[in-house]
């Protein structure tokens, strides 16, 4: 018999992180742990409840009606407490969170952040590397920067194109010395391939080139791309690289282009409120990221 009229409130919040997310790994890497984590809270979530919230759609999930439902008030529930907190917490330093893809945030703007610290000199720069798209109408982010096809503005959100950079393959020097006759794409099917979080990626840049994609593509799965790409620093093999993230390696020489090519996939997109695209904090924030040289203008997008 329940002793308690509330859940866990860590199943509770496991299971809004999954409802927003649509994933279990998303959810996870919003909440900081593992999704074998996540996937237990939505068990005994739904042990304690005595109903189905989630069930198995293709390679992803959904809720059931009744999850839905009640994800509808939990959600409510948890806004009510983030404004409550907002409203108590003292406002003598603001914060600025920024959710940022991984790669972006370890290898291009931690080492600039100084920057942007200096523009906002009484605001707390909270950078939050993580693949996971930020609830901005919650409030998790005050604005974010993802890596994808295509993010549209609406009259919830404004989303600005940053950039549309090359991606290639990128390897050691020294691991190149080791292959001889690696000229052109094809000839990269010879050599070792490091891979992200699947060989997708891999698969619609071969693609993209003209080139026939094998069945399988072999090679470690290192999740992320800066993971990847230092992988190819320490001379493991060839990763697939995008000018924002290789071009400080490529002028210490620490990685080179292991053949020419100009292939694009996604591209960078600053997203932020709509109704606050405007304030002084966003416009310093677009002004930094211009100075980066990651906006539209002089990258080729």
């Amino acid at each position: 018999m329940k002793n308690a009229r509330l859940p866990p409130l860590v199943a509770l919040r496991a299971f809004d992180a999954v409802g927003r997310r649509q994933s279990i790994r998303a959810a996870g890497d919003e909440l900081a742990v593992s999704h074998t984590v996540v996937s237990r809270h939505l068990r005994n979530l739904e042990d304690w409840l005595g109903v189905k919230l989630v069930e198995a759609r293709g390679r992803g999930l959904v809720l059931t009606a009744e999850g839905a439902r009640y994800h509808a008030q939990i959600g409510r529930a948890f806004d009510a407490i983030a404004r409550a907190t907002a409203d108590l917490r003292p406002t003598a330093r603001r914060s600025l969170a920024i959710w940022c893809f991984p790669g972006l945030a370890n290898r291009r703007l931690l080492s600039r952040l100084p920057a942007l610290e200096a523009r906002l000199p009484d605001w707390e720069i909270m950078l939050h590397p993580t693949l996971a798209r930020s609830d901005l109408s919650r409030g998790e982010a005050d604005a974010e920067v993802v890596y994808l096809d295509e993010v549209e503005s609406n009259e919830r959100v404004r989303a600005e194109l940053l950039a549309r950079p090359r991606v290639f393959p990128v390897a050691s020097p020294t691991f190149m010395a080791r292959y001889a006759g690696i000229e052109t794409i094809p000839d990269l099917l010879r050599l070792p391939l490091i891979h992200e979080d699947s060989t997708d990626q891999w698969g619609r840049w071969l693609d993209l080139a003209g080139i026939p994609v094998p069945q399988a593509l072999s090679g470690p799965r290192l999740w992320h791309a800066h993971l990847a790409i230092e992988a190819a620093r320490l001379g493991q093999g060839v990763a697939l690289a995008n000018e924002m993230l290789v071009e400080d390696d490529l002028k210490s020489g620490a990685l080179i282009e292991v053949v020419p090519s100009d292939i694009r996939l996604c591209g960078y997109y600053l997203v932020a409120p709509a109704p606050r695209w405007d304030e002084p904090t966003m416009v310093a924030l677009r002004a930094w990221l211009h100075e980066l040289s990651i906006c539209a203008e002089g990258t080729g997008a």
